[in-house]
């Protein structure tokens, strides 16, 4: 967005403000299909959850990555008016339940929707065939996470020299295993996390099938980097790498799935806050916002993510501290940010925050997350 633009948009609606370009995000679900015309694109709910983000994926035919029955239930509303054996169709072909470890009152809820799930151990088998039996399952891989903004290996996933036998284990308890899941970690501009990804998952289908085992899919999962930075490297690069191994190692037949998040929404969020408070100390200027670590820019804290804070007024710049509104000394933005000398009342904006941002706002210290707008809806 122009920053003008954005400069209107918080006069008139105040601040802190959240703002969602819904035409950037047709834009990148397009590039992604463009460049990925095999797979399957099931958005990862988690990276935005903000009910009108699920529906202009949704009208696109998108399909969604969910991880909590909130997030269920917030794409499941989309869905609620068709007829039932439409809404049957949707959520088996349209939703993955990619969250491999599940308590026991979700599975009993998601049975009846005979769902689509990860796991990756004996014991989430035992709980799906007691809680669950109709779900069809995905196994999820432990694979390399080398280099990712995010690293998700340590949490998730089965060693791939385990794979087969969890496969003829859920077999045992008289389940399905569709097929493979993996994730190379979230913002990951290394192309060699999803290559070894690719050729271990190729392994343990060729093994499942010695065995007895057809796997009908492969899900690979999230980590499409967003661009926020020139040295994140092009999309089209990274693409053609994967799509080469893909082609090369799984055959037409074999359903391909994807779980971008970040990629999708992150540049389609941008954030204007208000500076409410200005000192000086160890000579360094500090601006004080009305935004923080604990609403839009939670991404500093739990995504390791850097939100460049800019001003609408030009002039010569300085390095200046960006502290939150908070009493918490936590709530700190930046201590190294180019801006100029600006006065109280004055505005700073953040582009590329829409991904793990406003989706963990809270309401910390009694300060209420930032007002959201949606615009080209």
């Amino acid at each position: 967005m122009k920053p003008s633009a954005l400069l209107t948009l918080a006069k008139k609606h105040g601040t802190p403000l959240f703002v969602v370009d819904h035409k950037e995000l047709r834009k990148n679900y397009a590039l992604f299909h463009k460049h990925f015309p095999r797979v399957q694109i099931y958005y990862a709910v988690k990276a935005n959850s903000d009910p009108a983000i699920v529906g202009s994926f949704y009208k696109l035919g998108g399909s969604f990555d969910v991880a909590s029955m909130q997030e269920f239930h917030a794409v499941h509303e989309f869905i609620a008016t068709l007829p039932a054996k439409q809404r049957q169709d949707f959520i088996w072909d349209r939703i993955i339940y990619a969250n491999p470890i599940k308590p026991t009152e979700t599975l009993r809820e998601l049975d009846q929707y005979k769902p689509l799930v990860t796991y990756d151990n004996h014991e989430e088998v035992k709980k799906i065939a007691k809680h669950a039996p109709h779900a069809g399952l995905a196994l999820r891989l432990r694979v390399p996470n080398t280099g990712s903004m995010v690293e998700l290996s340590s949490k998730f996933g089965a060693l791939p020299g385990e794979a087969v036998e969890l496969i003829e284990y859920a077999h045992k308890h008289k389940l399905v295993v569709e097929g493979l899941s993996f994730h190379v970690g979230s913002q990951c501009t290394n192309p060699e996390n999803f290559i070894q990804a690719l050729h271990l998952s190729a392994g343990i289908f060729a093994e499942a099938k010695s065995r007895g085992f057809n796997l009908k899919l492969l899900d690979i999962g999230g980590g499409f980097p967003a661009a926020y930075d020139e040295s994140v490297p092009a999309f089209s690069t990274l693409a053609k790498k994967i799509n080469h191994e893909i082609n090369r190692l799984f055959p037409k037949n074999i359903e391909i799935l994807a779980e971008p998040g970040r990629f999708l929404v992150a540049s389609a969020g941008n954030a204007v806050s208000k500076i409410i408070g200005k000192a000086f100390r160890n000579d360094k200027l500090c601006y004080y916002v009305d935004d923080g670590v604990y609403h839009t820019y939670s991404g500093v804290i739990f995504d390791h993510c850097t939100y460049h804070m800019k001003s609408f007024k030009k002039g010569a710049t300085q390095i200046c501290a960006v502290f939150g509104p908070t009493c918490d000394a936590l709530d700190t933005i930046s201590l190294s940010e180019q801006l100029p000398d600006l006065e109280l009342g004055e505005y700073l904006y953040s582009e590329n925050i829409g991904a793990y941002s406003a989706a963990s706002s809270t309401h910390f210290n009694g300060f209420p997350p930032a007002k959201v707008v949606h615009i080209n809806q």
